[in-house]
């Protein structure tokens, strides 16, 4: 029901230009520069989706149950370390991995978390949420900094301030879903998993969404800049007085272009040489007609076209009509309509 109102809305507003009469541009300077911002943030968190730019998932290296004891478990992860020696947080880990609770929230906060909270608990898990918040909500307020940077009239130009209530809301949306998916997310349910492939790993599942879902924001309103910028889409006509000021500059110009054709006009009449080049040139002109229309070929159209192609009671009318606009003056009755009166 949904997709073809979006669809004619689509539509409308890329047909809109056309039925304004706005002609599409090119991207202006400062849309470039925001377009190129946009790019640029929209690609690193992209790559921060990568697996080698994610925290390791010591379960997942170690490819290890989630009852493993923790000696077994570190002992493995010690194996693969270089010199065999564990680091800080792995020691870190290991001290708070004394219960399945405990190893539960690690797969819903994440080892950073985990390692460095000094008064969370597994036996208040709230703990870590409250301690997880500002590391969770750091890539959202970092984004919408950048979207109100763009959408600046000073650095994405007029087009760019116009998406800016929009973007910030999307943006403020997208946390606050976020963090609704982090807070109600139920950890316990990875505690009846008795293989690795059974667990879901949701700390890591949710980094890669968020990125995504950040990065799929900014090329949105990459596109909705572009489209806008160059008045391919959602163009705004321009207001009355634009179009007024706008008209007046054209009449204006054609005023001053007039002007300068009369005292061109002017000069070539008043000068001696010019006025005879004039009538020598008005004179092989009408004889050059004349001739013309007195060929046998050219004489044949003419009657051909006025008997059966032309309407010359039309024309003569039109061109009455036209003369009689131009030279009659205004609040005067033109001769037709006083001798038809």
């Amino acid at each position: 029901m949904l997709l073809p109102k979006v669809i004619g809305y689509y539509r409308s507003a890329r047909n809109a230009p056309k039925h304004h009469g706005v002609a599409v541009q090119p991207v202006p300077a400062k849309a470039a520069r925001a377009l190129v911002i946009l790019f640029a943030v929209a690609l690193v968190f992209l790559v921060k989706t990568l697996p080698i730019f994610s925290p390791e998932n010591i379960f997942l290296v170690t490819q290890s149950r989630l009852q493993a004891s923790a000696d077994v478990l570190f002992t493995r992860l010690a194996a693969m370390r270089p010199g065999g020696a564990l680091t800080a947080q792995d020691t870190a880990l290991r001290a708070k991995f004394v219960n399945l609770e405990s190893r539960l929230l690690y797969l819903q906060f994440g080892p950073d978390v985990m390692s460095t909270c000094t008064f969370c608990g597994s036996d208040d898990p709230r703990t870590y949420l409250y301690y997880a918040l500002p590391a969770l909500a750091a890539p959202h307020l970092f984004n919408l900094v950048v979207i109100a940077a763009v959408t600046s009239p000073l650095v994405g130009g007029r087009s760019a301030a116009t998406w800016r209530s929009y973007a910030s809301l999307a943006a403020a949306a997208l946390a606050v879903a976020d963090a609704y998916l982090v807070c109600t997310y139920d950890h316990q349910a990875n505690a009846r998993a008795a293989r690795f492939g059974d667990l879901d790993c949701f700390f890591w599942t949710a980094r890669a969404s968020r990125n995504l879902a950040l990065a799929a924001l900014d090329a949105l309103l990459g596109w909705l800049l572009y489209l806008s910028s160059t008045n391919r889409a959602f163009a705004v006509p321009p207001s009355a007085a634009d179009r007024v000021d706008r008209v007046a500059r054209a009449v204006t110009a054609t005023k001053s272009k007039l002007n300068a054709v009369g005292i061109i006009k002017n000069s070539a009449t008043r000068d001696e040489g010019l006025r005879s080049r004039n009538t020598t040139y008005w004179g092989h002109e009408s004889s050059l007609m004349q001739s013309v229309m007195e060929e046998r070929e050219v004489v044949e159209a003419v009657n051909d076209a006025l008997e059966n192609r032309i309407d010359i009671r039309g024309i003569t009318r039109d061109a009455e009509t036209y003369a009689q606009g131009v030279v009659t003056p205004r609040g005067v009755p033109s001769a037709s309509k006083s001798k038809g009166d």
